[in-house]
């Protein structure tokens, strides 16, 4: 690199003070970078985010990284490559009135690409290789040492050159904003429903659960049909079961209530599934009460706006007075 770096300052004394006022500062090196690359890479960025926020599986997150990584690609390709190579200009170098030339004038499609890809040094460099251009006689990156070229002012293109490229960037622009307003619609809000729903199901999800295992020996019939109505098409005919078993059993009172409980991940705006610890007491004798405890897994669906149990798991069975029925 030392070699190189050499030959070339050698190769660049024969300049004169008229050339070396028509090298292109690194500012203006930098805003025809940011129009070409970073304006597009920004849009692709933004949508590749607002992708990663929803709920796409794993696969189409790679799909989406891979098919934004080849756009960027591409569009760096056809700015900064193949539109300078067939007009003369890129959108942003036409902004600020700048050519990438060689020694036998305009760089070509070769060497365009070439010193794309020896970009990567100035990259890999720790970035130092975009900043020589500040101290470096003839304001050239590694890329520039590389390839021969130089970055020059010249005039300005038409003015409908420019256009297109102002139209380019409000372009980039407008499609950033239709980017981040899907992020809304897309992430923000799903998110903030998730969190309502976390919400919701924190509090309301015990005292469901109480009302589904609670019944008193004078009031089952509405205290079975209530229970009833806390339930998804799903899960009813098991609950309707349990409760004729209830009362083919005989007549008593089960009354329950939640000590503790923790919402499960996987939480969804419409769907929870819940750990609830219920204790209380069973029995119509006021001397005769029994000790209840018991762990239920529930879960939960969202419909018109009401949470209902779509099944309810017990994962420790009900222990009376220490002892296990």
């Amino acid at each position: 690199m030392t070699a190189v770096l050499d030959n070339a300052d050698r190769a660049s004394t024969a300049g004169t003070g008229s050339d070396q006022a028509r090298l292109a500062s690194w500012p203006a090196r930098a805003g025809a970078f940011a129009i070409d690359v970073l304006a597009p890479a920004g849009l692709i960025v933004t949508a590749t985010l607002v992708a990663q926020g929803t709920s796409l599986g794993k696969w189409l997150w790679w799909a989406v990284y891979a098919g934004g990584l080849v756009l960027l690609v591409a569009v760096s390709c056809v700015n900064r490559i193949l539109l300078p190579t067939l007009t003369g200009w890129s959108p942003g170098r036409s902004v600020f009135g700048i050519r990438v030339v060689s020694p036998a004038g305009d760089a070509g499609l070769g060497r365009l690409l070439l010193r794309d890809l020896a970009h990567l040094l100035d990259t890999a460099a720790l970035f130092l290789g975009w900043l020589w251009p500040l101290w470096d006689s003839r304001r050239r990156t590694f890329a520039d040492l590389l390839t021969s070229t130089e970055v020059r002012c010249v005039d300005r293109p038409e003015s409908d050159v420019r256009r297109r490229a102002g139209a380019l960037l409000l372009t980039l622009a407008l499609l950033s904003g239709i980017a981040a307003g899907l992020g809304y619609l897309l992430v923000y809000r799903q998110d903030r429903a998730v969190d309502q729903a976390r919400a919701q199901i924190t509090e309301q999800g015990p005292r469901i659960v109480e009302q589904l295992l609670s019944y008193g020996v004078d009031s089952v019939d509405a205290d079975f049909a209530k229970a009833q109505s806390l339930t998804t098409d799903n899960y009813r005919p098991q609950l309707v079961a349990q409760q004729d078993a209830v009362r083919k059993a005989g007549p008593t009172t089960n009354d329950y209530s939640a000590v503790s409980s923790a919402v499960l991940p996987g939480l969804t705006a419409d769907a929870a599934t819940m750990l609830v610890a219920l204790q209380g007491q069973r029995g119509t004798n006021p001397q005769e009460l029994k000790f209840i405890t018991a762990t239920v897994r529930v879960d939960f669906r969202k419909s018109d706006d009401h949470w209902l149990v779509d099944n309810l798991t017990v994962l420790k069975r009900p222990v009376l007075n220490g002892g296990g029925q």
